[in-house]
């Protein structure tokens, strides 16, 4: 079975999903900078580090709630 989590999406095309897979959770990120990006983690732990480089705090200093909608939904998966 597999379980999608939506983390944001602002548009079709700035997008992040997290699908797990059995022992596999696969994010995939959609920007229209960057086109489709899709990292697969083993485990929980080895996806939040990566979050944490992706999101760090300092880049959102003055919008920490939507810092902390993020993390929460990453918590969730």
């Amino acid at each position: 079975m597999i379980k999608k989590h939506e983390i944001y999406k602002k548009d079709k095309w700035n997008m992040m999903t997290v699908e797990v897979q059995g022992r596999y959770i696969i994010l995939r990120e959609i920007s229209d900078q960057w086109g489709e990006e899709t990292h697969t983690f083993l485990s929980r732990p080895a996806m939040m580090q990566w979050v944490k480089g992706r999101f760090p705090k300092e880049e959102y200093l003055d919008r920490e709630e939507e810092w902390n909608q993020i993390m929460n939904a990453f918590k969730e998966v």
